[in-house]
């Protein structure tokens, strides 16, 4: 699943539409549609979807032995 993909879901099981969650990042509606088509977010700015939708973002890499990095 793309980061745009989780976005969307994460929009549907919070509530709250894709133009609402722009407006709470201080964008445009039109300027996140662009973004989630590219799917180009950084770390800083899934925090802060994350932060907005009042939910945890959590990156990491497993190893096969379980170690997370």
């Amino acid at each position: 699943m793309t980061i745009s993909e989780q976005i969307k879901v994460l929009c549907v099981r919070c509530n709250v539409s894709e133009a609402e969650l722009a407006r709470r990042l201080g964008r445009s509606p039109q300027s996140f549609n662009s973004k989630m088509k590219r799917g180009s977010f950084s770390i800083p700015e899934l925090e802060q979807i994350a932060d907005v939708l009042g939910v945890s973002f959590k990156r990491e890499f497993i190893l096969a032995d379980g170690d997370q990095i």
